[in-house]
C-alpha cells in the first residue's frame, strides 16, 4: 500500500512538472513560432518580400540615373565654359569650336547659334560618314526652322533653369546599327539674358554606348554589396520603345546574361527615350523570395526541434533529480531502519543476559552469537555509509598492497560461512590457489565481496544457492558471485550500480537496504583499474563478475602505497 501511494505521488509530481513546463515554456514558445510561421506564410501569399525588393530596386535605379545626369551636366558645363564669344568672327568661332572637339573626344558635334548665323562643327574626319553628315545638316536645318521664331523664348527659358542647360535626343545610326544621340543646349556664361545666343554639344553615340553607360552602371553595381546568399545585382540600359518580349540592351553590366529586367525606370531628364533595368545575377526576385521564405521555415522548424529537445532534456534532468531526491529520502528511511533493527536486537539480548534470565551455556552462546552477528551487520552498514561519504567528498583513500587474492577471498568467505549456512544456503566455493600476487586494497576488496554476498543472501527466496568463484582469465583475475534468486531485469541492469538505486521488484522494496552496496562495489573496482559486470535473468538468478587486471600485479615484498581518490 505504501509503495502504491509513493508511485501515485511520483506520477502526480511528474504530471505537475510537465504541466508547469508546458505552461511556462512550451505554450509561449509555440505561440511565437506560430506567429512567425503565419507571418512567413503571409509574406509568401501577399508577395510582401518581392514588393520590398522592387522598392529597393527602384531606389537604386533612381540613384543611378541621378549620378548619370550629374556627370552629363558636369561634362557639358566644362565644354560650355570653353565656348567662344558670339561676337568673334566666323573663322575664330570655328577654330575655337574645333579646339573644344579635340579636347573632348566624347563629342560628336558642337554648334553656336545667334540671331545672325549658326556655326556647326563635327569631329575632324567624320564628315566622310554620310550618317554624321546628315546629323550635321539636321542641326543646321533646326536652326533655320525654329531658332528665328523660338530662339529668344528658348534662351529666356534656359536662363531660368538652375544649370541653364536643356537636353534632347534623336535616333541615329552608327555602323548601320541603331544609335542614340544626346544633344545639350545651353546659354553662354557671359552673354546677356536678353540676347538670343545659344550653344550646344552632341554626345557621341559610340562613346555613350561603349564607355559612358557601361562605366556608370558597372560603378553602381560594384558599389552595391552582394545580398544575403551572395546574390549580386546587374543593370542594363535599353531604348524605351523596345519590344518588351525581346529587349536588347544598349549597354549592360557584367553578369547580366540574358532575359528581361525585374524592375525598369524610364529616364526623363538627360537621357529621355532610354530605360534603366535591374535584376539579380542568375536568379529572379520571385525565386529569391521563395528561397528566403523556405529557408526561414526550415530555420523555424529547426528551432522548434531544438525547443522540443530542450524541453525533453529538461524534463529528463528534472525527473532524474526528483528520482535522486526520492531515492535519498528512501535511503534515509532504509538506513534508519537498518540501524534501528540490529541496535534493538543487541539491546534486547544484552539486557536478557544482564538480568541473568538465561542459565544454560548453550543458550548464552546463542545469544552471544546473535549479538556478534548484529554488531557485524551494524559495522558493515556504517562502513558502507562512511565509504560512500568519503567517495562523495573525494577523500576516499585506498592502500594498495601486494596481496594473495586467493587467501583474501577464502578468509573473507570463512567469516561469513556460518551466516550463509544458518540461512539454509547451498554454498559452492571454487578458488584457484595458483593465482599470482595482485596489488590491491585488502579491506576494499573484502568489502566489495561482502556486499555482493549480502545481495545474494537478501534477494534469494525459494532456491537458496550461493556460488563464489575466483580464477584467472585473459590477463585478469575474475571474482564471480552467483545466486539463484529473483534476478534483475535488463532495464535495471544498467542502473543498479548507481547510488541509491533499487530495482522496481516488490521483493527488493520489501527487503531493507541502503542502495549503496553495488555503487561502492563499482567504485572500488574502478579504483583498482578493473570493471564490474552482471549477467542476470529475472526469476533465474544473477551473476556478478568483478575483474581485476593482472598488469597491476607486483612481486612479493614490493612496497605498499596509498592512493587518495
Amino acid at each position: 500500500m505504501k509503495l502504491k501511494k509513493r508511485n501515485l505521488l511520483g506520477g502526480f509530481n511528474r504530471f505537475r512538472l510537465m504541466l508547469t513546463l508546458g505552461l511556462a515554456v512550451l505554450l509561449p514558445a509555440a505561440a511565437l513560432i506560430f506567429i512567425n510561421f503565419s507571418q512567413l506564410r503571409a509574406f509568401e501569399r501577399d508577395k510582401l518580400l518581392e514588393a520590398e525588393i522592387h522598392r529597393d530596386f527602384q531606389e537604386r535605379l533612381a540613384l543611378t540615373e541621378k549620378k548619370m545626369n550629374k556627370k552629363a551636366y558636369a561634362m557639358v558645363d566644362d565644354a560650355r565654359q570653353m565656348f567662344p564669344s558670339p561676337d568673334s568672327d566666323a573663322a575664330e568661332k570655328e577654330d575655337k569650336l574645333d579646339v573644344i572637339l579635340t579636347k573632348n573626344p566624347w563629342l560628336a558635334h558642337i554648334f553656336l547659334f545667334d540671331e545672325n548665323d549658326a556655326v556647326v562643327r563635327s569631329q575632324t574626319g567624320t564628315l566622310s560618314d554620310k550618317t554624321i553628315r546628315d546629323e550635321n545638316e539636321r542641326i543646321l536645318e533646326g536652326y533655320h526652322s525654329w531658332f528665328p521664331h523660338e530662339g529668344k523664348s528658348t534662351v529666356e527659358n534656359l536662363h531660368k533653369k538652375p544649370q541653364q542647360i536643356l537636353f534632347s535626343n534623336m535616333r541615329t545610326k552608327r555602323a548601320d546599327a541603331p544609335a542614340y544621340l544626346a544633344i545639350a543646349y545651353f546659354v553662354l556664361p557671359d552673354v546677356a539674358s536678353g540676347r538670343p545666343v545659344m550653344g550646344g554639344v552632341c554626345f557621341d553615340p559610340c562613346y555613350l554606348q561603349q564607355t559612358f553607360f557601361p562605366g556608370m552602371i558597372e560603378e553602381q553595381v560594384n558599389q552595391t554589396p552582394a545580398e544575403a546568399g551572395g546574390n549580386r545585382l546587374a543593370m542594363m540600359i535599353y531604348p524605351t520603345d523596345s519590344d518588351e518580349h525581346e529587349i536588347k540592351p544598349m549597354a549592360a553590366s557584367t553578369g547580366w546574361g540574358s532575359g528581361n529586367p525585374e524592375v525598369m525606370r524610364k529616364m526623363d531628364d538627360v537621357f529621355r527615350g532610354l530605360t534603366l533595368g535591374i535584376k539579380y545575377q542568375g536568379t529572379s526576385v520571385e525565386a529569391l523570395a521563395q528561397t528566403w521564405v523556405h529557408r526561414s521555415l526550415l530555420l523555424l522548424g529547426f528551432l522548434s526541434l531544438l525547443m522540443i529537445g530542450g524541453l525533453v532534456l529538461t524534463k529528463r534532468v528534472v525527473s532524474k533529480e526528483m528520482a535522486v531526491a526520492r531515492l535519498k529520502s528512501d535511503f534515509v528511511s532504509n538506513v534508519s531502519h537498518e540501524l534501528r533493527t540490529p541496535l534493538a536486537l543487541i539491546r534486547l539480548y544484552a539486557e536478557t543476559l544482564e538480568l541473568g534470565r538465561i542459565t544454560t551455556p548453550e543458550k548464552k552462546q546463542q545469544y552471544y552469537r546473535i549479538i556478534r552477528k548484529e554488531s557485524e551487520r551494524l559495522t558493515a552498514l556504517i562502513n558502507n555509509i562512511l565509504d560512500f561519504s568519503r567517495i562523495e567528498a573525494g577523500h576516499k583513500e585506498y592502500e594498495f598492497r601486494d596481496t594473495d587474492i586467493a587467501d583474501l577471498v577464502h578468509n573473507t568467505l570463512d567469516s561469513y560461512r556460518y551466516q550463509i549456512e544458518q540461512q539454509g544456503f547451498e554454498f559452492e566455493e571454487s578458488i584457484d590457489t595458483s593465482l599470482p600476487v595482485v596489488r590491491v586494497d585488502r579491506e576494499a576488496i573484502a568489502r566489495a565481496l561482502v556486499n555482493l554476498v549480502n545481495n545474494a543472501l537478501k534477494y534469494s527466496t525459494d532456491e537458496k544457492f550461493l556460488g563464489v568463484k575466483l580464477y584467472r582469465d585473459n590477463g585478469a583475475v575474475k571474482l564471480e558471485v552467483a545466486d539463484h534468486g529473483i534476478g534483475i531485469s535488463r532495464r535495471d541492469q544498467s542502473k543498479i550500480f548507481e547510488k541509491f538505486y533499487r530495482a522496481g521488484d516488490s521483493l527488493v522494496h520489501n527487503t531493507k537496504g541502503s542502495g549503496l552496496g553495488l555503487s561502492l562495489v563499482r567504485h572500488i573496482t574502478e579504483a583498482h583499474g578493473g570493471e564490474i559486470a552482471v549477467e542476470s535473468t529475472p526469476g533465474s538468478g544473477s551473476k556478478f563478475i568483478l575483474s581485476l587486471p593482472l598488469a597491476a600485479a607486483g612481486p612479493r615484498g614490493s612496497v605498499s602505497g596509498t592512493v587518495q581518490l
